[in-house]
């Protein structure tokens, strides 16, 4: 069990790192929601990846998808960051960006999904 704890903790603090480098890029000048899509997309790709990685080899071994899953890409991706991005554009006004920016999370980060999870099927 502890270390099962170490593996969660370890990637999701790496996992929260590479979250923080990616967040301080200026993607051609582009509001920081941007950031957070990159980010929420590229974490469910990874997860779709590893998840489909370890159906396909059903011997992989549950100490990395542990590490991967619920350690780094929990880190990584960033819920609490979309959500409180989301009701300032609310409470600013900006409901075409409000709803366009949940619109484009969900079905960006589930489509993310279905593509890593396919590739290894």
């Amino acid at each position: 069990m502890l270390k099962n704890f170490l593996l969660v903790f370890l990637g999701g603090g790496f996992g929260s790192l590479i979250r923080y480098i990616i967040s301080k890029i200026d993607f051609f000048n582009a509001p920081p929601i941007i950031n957070t899509i990159i980010i929420n997309v590229l974490g469910s790709f990874l997860i779709g990846l590893i998840l489909g990685f370890a159906l396909k080899n059903e011997n992989s071994d549950s100490n990395y998808i542990l590490f991967f899953t619920t350690g780094f890409c929990g880190g990584f991706t960033t819920f609490s960051a979309f959500s409180e991005e989301s009701l300032k554009l609310l409470t600013d006004g900006s409901y075409y960006m409000f709803f366009s920016y949940i619109f484009s999370s969900v079905i960006l980060g589930i489509i993310s999904v279905y593509f890593g999870y396919a590739f290894f099927k």
